[in-house]
């Protein structure tokens, strides 16, 4: 039996991730037993014949939880980039999506730096318990391997993503999207600012976000534009439904992040037919040629990029990664 360890997902990509992942486990009926977040116990696809275990995500419940049933797996699939606390007797599968533990980018507040670092030695600490580690693109894997000291066969490439695309599009050419929660690191402030200096220029375009309710800073921020006239629509966490509908609406996707393992929105709104006009860094490259870059540090530089999207011929972006999740479910049947 193959055991899903997924105690640190519960929102965000990592989370759509996770129930493709189900969805696609539960079609093939591979028998697995899935260990997951108390706080996703009533919000994941149906579970018929497998198992599943839900505790409180932390390390010492996992560890426990490791150490009474050590024995009891031939495959172990980590899904939140920790590999077990503990030696397996099982082959063990370790899926790194989080390139913040490797490194902090600028513009981060200095105490979530510090959580990282924690995590990046507590990840050290426990990398000699997997076999192999997985990750989505070739940039996270050179990054890896070198930060990390892996050898570069025991890192495997396995980009996947659950399908997202409507047949019905009725695309506005003004229409820019960001699908981001409000982290700090996704940059928002600079974004919301670029977009400020620009429709003050030009008096064209539309920014959609999808910032929660928990970001109570940033939507304070968007809240005042929006008092202020600015052409900003912010639909809070939506669905699947919602957000590829959002996808087709849209002509662009600007992406300002300061760090991604993967970025799965430019993935998601390329095969809807957005462009892509991305912050000029490796995450962007890996998964794209993009239409337009910018610095995402420099507000004028995310101001002239709306500009030119809308007044320049640009090119039509070409997509690099594409979904690779049958190889993954051979690996773990």
């Amino acid at each position: 039996m193959t055991l899903i360890d997924a105690i640190f997902i519960n929102n965000g990509g990592g989370k759509i991730l996770l129930d493709y992942l189900i969805e696609v486990l539960e079609l093939h009926r591979v028998r697995v037993h899935y260990l997951l977040d108390n706080r996703v116990k009533y919000n994941h696809p149906e579970i018929s014949e497998n198992e599943v275990t839900y505790l409180k995500s932390g390390l010492r419940a996992r560890h426990k939880f490791y150490k009474l049933n050590k024995n009891n797996f031939s495959k172990v699939l980590c899904f939140g980039n920790l590999p077990p606390s503990l030696r397996m007797k099982a082959v063990v599968f370790t899926y790194f999506h989080q390139k913040l533990f490797l490194v902090q980018p600028k513009g981060i507040p200095f105490k979530q730096k510090i959580v990282f670092l924690i995590k990046s030695r507590v990840l050290a600490s426990f990398k000699k318990n997997t076999d192999w580690w997985m990750v989505q693109t070739e940039v996270m894997k050179d990054m890896f391997v070198k930060d990390m000291k892996i050898e570069n066969k025991r890192v495997l490439i396995i980009p996947f993503f659950p399908p997202l695309t409507i047949a019905d599009r009725k695309r506005n050419p003004e229409n820019f999207i960001y699908v981001s929660l409000g982290h700090p690191h996704k940059n928002h402030n600079r974004l919301l600012s670029g977009f400020k200096k620009f429709y003050d220029k030009v008096n064209r375009g539309q920014l959609h976000l999808t910032i929660g309710d928990d970001s109570t800073e940033i939507k304070d921020s968007v809240n005042l534009l929006i008092e202020q006239g600015y052409p900003i629509i912010n639909h809070g966490f939506v669905g699947r439904d919602m957000l590829a509908q959002l996808y087709s609406e849209a002509s662009f996707i600007i992406y300002p992040s300061l760090s991604e393992s993967f970025g799965l929105g430019i993935i998601e709104a390329i095969e809807n037919g957005c462009n892509v006009i991305g912050a000029d860094m490796p995450y962007t490259y890996s998964v794209c040629n993009p239409s337009l870059v910018f610095n995402p540090l420099d507000v004028d530089s995310i101001a002239d990029s709306f500009e030119s999207a809308m007044n320049d011929e640009i090119p039509t972006t070409e997509q690099l990664v594409f979904n690779e999740i049958n190889k993954l479910i051979a690996l773990l049947n």
